[in-house]
């Protein structure tokens, strides 16, 4: 599979075993969702809290934004530097629902009944985003508009793409690549790839 021009790179802010591309390249599991009107999709927050809640598009653009840059990593062996996010810190929607102290994990669904897990601790990170826009422009479907997690720090298969539930959760439920060999936790720099890493 060819992601554009990928040169080595040594760098201590690049994984083991990973090549830094100037592309961004599109990989995903199933169908990419296109929508047309955008009253047709919403994003619950429920589980483990005090005040569960279910916003439409135009609410998440009203709430605080944010706006990080960070390196990502994906775990089929590229990463893409200096990238920009803007959306909603994790933090501030956690605070918004009330999060009850049960909630030990973080499950993302997305479209197609997709889904991954995180601990809370990571969900709750400063540079982790719920993301509309990427380089000051809203995202394209391919790379997961309306709405898609951002978590840095992990391998990009955690970052949920076509957003549409945020469950908080007091037991870890593994998610669609967690079930099928992926490693559970996911972090580059360990290398933690697969279930067996």
């Amino acid at each position: 599979m060819y992601f554009g021009k990928i040169k080595e790179h040594t760098s201590s802010r690049v994984p083991p075993n990973q090549n830094v591309t100037t592309t961004f390249p599109v990989l995903h599991h199933g169908n990419v969702p296109y929508y047309s009107d955008m009253n047709q999709w919403s994003l619950q927050i429920f589980g483990e809290v005090h005040s569960p809640i279910t916003l439409g598009y135009d609410e998440v653009l009203k709430l605080e934004q944010k706006e990080y840059q960070n390196d990502i990593h994906c775990v089929t062996g590229w990463s893409k530097l200096d990238t920009v996010w803007t959306g909603i810190s994790c933090r501030s929607i956690a605070q918004r629902v009330k999060v009850k102290e049960s909630a030990r994990y973080v499950i993302l669904h997305a479209e197609e009944d997709w889904s991954t897990n995180i601990p809370i601790e990571d969900f709750m990170k400063e540079s982790s985003l719920l993301a509309h826009s990427y380089n000051h422009e809203k995202l394209t479907p391919e790379h997961g508009f309306p709405l898609r997690a951002v978590f840095p720090h992990l391998y990009f298969w955690k970052s949920a793409k076509w957003l549409r539930g945020i469950e908080f959760s007091a037991v870890d439920t593994p998610g669609f690549w967690e079930r099928n060999g992926y490693h559970n936790y996911g972090d580059p720099f360990k290398e933690q790839r697969f279930t067996w890493d």
